[in-house]
């Protein structure tokens, strides 16, 4: 089929590059056109598709990228893959309204549009069919097919891979259904049909807000297990032993990303807007999740102090900026707050992230590599994120005081947070 996956970031690039290899015409597109100059390149930048990878799509002519419109047209599939940001609070489906506009204008009979950008529960078949239709003039499920399959993308994940992952479909009536599953049917091992969109698009929050909602519980329960003397770390160890009703979650800096910072909101704005009330559970650990960094930094500045160390002018590196494990992505990473907040308080911050170049700067510091003599020569050494690229055992050895925020590291000089 002529496939077009209108977003080319890290949700859509995958899904374009699967596609393009199990033997569909598909069209690249985005706005961007630095990115269009990338990828017709042959250079990646998403870590889940290498650039071998792309340019054997591009060299056999299975793939284009594209910033032209007019290289929309005749497509017999569409997903839009476009960010869905957070604007003060307010989800922000503009970039769904103006793709949809646009795929409006190719639109023809027997074509359809899928929609896998995380929105809240009505998106699809309020926002979406009514710009399709209008745009194209054509009635959805009527003359064309449209639905809703969210997003399961797990960057940098060794085990799930993108086809691996089980996919959620859902369509706007159950021709729509059956032509959405008989595509990712073909690109992913498994499909789970949804009955309806909002369903789907509520299924999507439910997983992000589990786990912003665990995480926030035991970020909570390790700002007071010390005051209680208790190791939380060792006491969540042997709660995860129960092998039924138990599902182990861990503290660390505050939870980053694009979605769990973001997509529980997306729910509580719409619960919010439809029925006038708050969604407590997701307010709550919105706002647990936001005080970590804080924590975290009063965590440091009593370790300074209690070796007699102020924290204005104290040499501090912070390790790992990423919000995620092996990552490159620092979107909404607690380490940004980390790093502003320490350097209000007079601290010479720099940030050892062995996923981006270093000599340059990142959030606010100066990259470093987290060498032995940098170690040595700091004050202080905050562990956010494990990498596995880092030397643990040099932490151990040349840092003078190090807190740890991830549990991975031992001795005398390492405080756990």
């Amino acid at each position: 089929m002529d496939v077009v996956v209108a977003g080319q970031g890290y949700v859509g690039l995958p899904l374009a590059v699967r596609a393009a290899e199990v033997g569909h015409r598909v069209v690249g597109y985005d706005v961007d056109q630095h990115r269009i100059k990338q990828l017709t390149a042959g250079e990646s930048y998403v870590e889940d598709v290498t650039s071998s990878r792309l340019r054997a799509v591009n060299g056999c002519g299975a793939y284009r990228a594209s910033a032209d419109d007019a290289a929309l047209a005749g497509f017999d599939i569409a997903v839009i893959t476009v960010p869905t940001p957070l604007r003060g609070g307010v989800p922000d489906v503009s970039y769904i309204e103006a793709c949809a506009r646009t795929l409006g204008g190719h639109l023809r009979p027997g074509a359809t549009v899928v929609l896998e950008s995380t929105t809240y529960p009505g998106t699809t078949e309020e926002l979406l069919l009514p710009v399709l239709e209008q745009a194209s003039g054509l009635t959805g499920g009527v003359d064309f097919f449209a639905g809703f399959s969210p997003e399961r993308i797990a960057p940098g994940s060794t085990r799930w891979s993108f086809e691996g992952t089980p996919k959620l479909v859902s369509g706007i009536d159950a021709a729509s259904l059956e032509v959405i599953k008989s595509f990712y049917d073909g690109i992913l091992h498994t499909t789970v049909p949804v009955s309806g969109t909002r369903e789907a698009e509520l299924a999507k929050l439910i997983e992000n807000t589990f786990r912003l909602v665990n995480i926030s519980l035991v970020n909570e329960l390790a700002t007071v297990a010390a005051a209680l003397g208790v190791n939380v770390w060792e006491a969540i160890d042997a709660a995860a032993t129960k092998p039924f009703g138990f599902m182990r979650f861990t503290p660390g800096p505050g939870a980053g990303g694009h979605c769990l910072p973001v997509d529980p909101a997306f729910l509580s704005w719409k619960v919010q807007q439809e029925l006038g009330a708050p969604l407590r559970f997701v307010e709550l650990a919105n706002d647990v999740n936001r005080q970590m960094p804080a924590h975290v930094v009063q965590r440091l500045v009593d370790g300074l102090k209690g070796r007699g160390r102020p924290v204005a002018g104290a040499r501090v590196l912070l390790l790992g900026l990423t919000y995620k494990i092996n990552a490159t992505d620092l979107r909404e990473s607690p380490a940004a707050r980390v790093a502003a907040l320490l350097t209000g308080l007079g601290a010479q911050v720099r940030g050892a992230e062995p996923n981006l170049p270093h000599g340059t700067t990142a959030l606010g510091v100066p990259l470093v590599d987290a060498t032995e003599q940098e170690l040595a020569a700091s004050d202080a050494v905050v562990l956010l994120m494990d990498h596995d690229r880092f030397d643990l055992t040099a932490v151990e050895k040349h840092a003078r005081y190090v807190l740890d925020c991830r549990n991975r590291l031992r001795g005398p000089n390492v405080e756990v947070l």
